[in-house]
């Protein structure tokens, strides 16, 4: 299956991932240690650059405390905010 070419949805996961964390005031360092990843791939991700498997966003949610439906639904919230100001609709 190839990567998605929606960097506007990839940026949206970014944002809530980055904005979430520091809701917990929790650094990259910590997201990492909880999720058993490297802090540069959270870097990645904030940043829109890396797509995460499912897998890994399970393993976000959790890290950041959210159920991965919650996750989901705030990124979708996100894109569709973001989507709406990018059409101008």
């Amino acid at each position: 299956m190839r990567p998605s070419r929606n960097q506007l949805l990839i940026t949206a996961l970014g944002v809530e991932v980055k904005v979430r964390r520091q809701e917990l005031a929790l650094s990259q360092e910590d997201v990492a240690g909880r999720c058993e990843l490297d802090r540069p791939f959270i870097t990645m991700i904030e940043s829109g650059r890396k797509q995460p498997t499912i897998s890994v966003l399970h393993r976000l949610a959790e890290a950041l405390e959210l159920s991965l439906g919650e996750l989901c639904q705030r990124v979708d919230d996100r894109y569709r905010t973001e989507l709406r100001a990018a059409t101008g609709s």
